[in-house]
């Protein structure tokens, strides 16, 4: 028989621990890649949930071995803010986000600016353009542009243009890729993307 959310809250809740403060953190990471302030986040939400305040000195005392496990994370390379960044950047590209919305995304994952512009400044060196590209995947997604029925592509011009604005393109790649002459043309901007790009 299925316990009842009754039967569950009436049980005595076990103490928090170290320990178990070290688990939680394996088990998202185990689940998640994650920056270190974000996984520091996560912990502190988890400590809410369970009921505990700021001004509670269970939680008090919980931030301390989650800054703890945070900050051994770091040290034994569990954690990498640098190879973090640079991952989700390479990931977001090619999912068709902007470069300037892949830094607002990895600024609000907690990671330091220099870190941040490393791991962008791996889009300088691959010759192309990152953005040109990333529009380009999106637009496919998305069926902007060129991917849409010739007949509606004269009506939706402004409409796609738009989109792409939204996502943090520049007018001028958005109407590059939306006056694209078709999919094939389209194709090959984002096709200049090979999938050992970002290989060392």
């Amino acid at each position: 028989m299925p316990r009842t959310r009754r039967a569950r809250s009436s049980r005595p809740s076990r103490p928090l621990t170290r320990q178990h403060v070290d688990n939680a953190a394996l088990r998202y990471l185990g689940r998640f890649a994650s920056s270190a302030e974000n996984l520091r986040r996560v912990l502190l939400r988890r400590l809410i949930r369970a009921g505990h305040r700021p001004d509670d000195p269970v939680y008090r005392i919980a931030s301390r071995w989650i800054d703890e496990t945070v900050a051994r994370l770091c040290a034994n390379s569990a954690l990498d803010d640098g190879k973090y960044a640079e991952a989700q950047a390479i990931s977001l590209s090619r999912r068709g986000v902007a470069v300037r919305n892949i830094a607002v995304r990895l600024a609000a994952k907690g990671i330091a600016a220099e870190l941040i512009e490393a791991a962008l400044a791996r889009f300088q060196n691959q010759g192309g353009n990152a953005d040109l590209k990333a529009a380009a995947r999106f637009a496919r997604r998305r069926r902007l542009g060129p991917c849409r029925a010739e007949a509606e592509r004269k009506a939706t011009r402004q409409k796609d243009i738009a989109a792409l604005a939204r996502q943090g393109f520049s007018h001028d790649i958005a109407r590059r890729i939306v006056d694209a002459a078709d999919r094939d043309a389209l194709d090959s901007i984002a096709d200049e993307c090979r999938t050992d790009e970002f290989s060392e």
